[in-house]
């Protein structure tokens, strides 16, 4: 199956952008700030090994929708949090600020498409 769109992710200036290029239609850019994703981070650590949707978490942290799913969507696709049941997803482990950091980290000094990460 082919996918529907293409989507990176770069870190610059303390913002996190999601630049997407679908199939069809134009390209655009979500944008999560650091602070935000980092609270999204410790939002479904607190959550333990409970399921969770984008929704709850917005709520929870009373931020933008488009952030929390920016930020959501990145820690997808870097293996921190995992598809549990329909729209509801789960930590990927115990620590998932620690490993959401570390990602952040990773993209912001070595960028979205360093093989030396697995990730292309």
């Amino acid at each position: 199956m082919t996918a529907e769109r293409d989507a990176t992710f770069a870190f610059e200036d303390g913002v996190l952008f999601r630049r997407v290029v679908p199939r069809r239609g134009e390209p655009y850019e979500h944008t999560c700030t650091e602070q935000v994703y980092k609270d999204v981070a410790y939002a479904i650590e607190q959550l333990g090994a409970a399921t969770f949707t984008g929704e709850m978490l917005r709520e929870q942290i009373d931020a933008p929708f488009s952030q929390v799913f920016t930020a959501l969507a990145f820690l997808k696709e870097r293996g921190c949090i995992v598809p549990a049941h329909g729209r509801r997803h789960r930590a990927a482990s115990d620590f998932v600020y620690e490993d959401a950091l570390i990602e952040c980290h990773a993209l912001r000094e070595k960028g979205p498409a360093d093989p030396a990460f697995g990730y292309e």
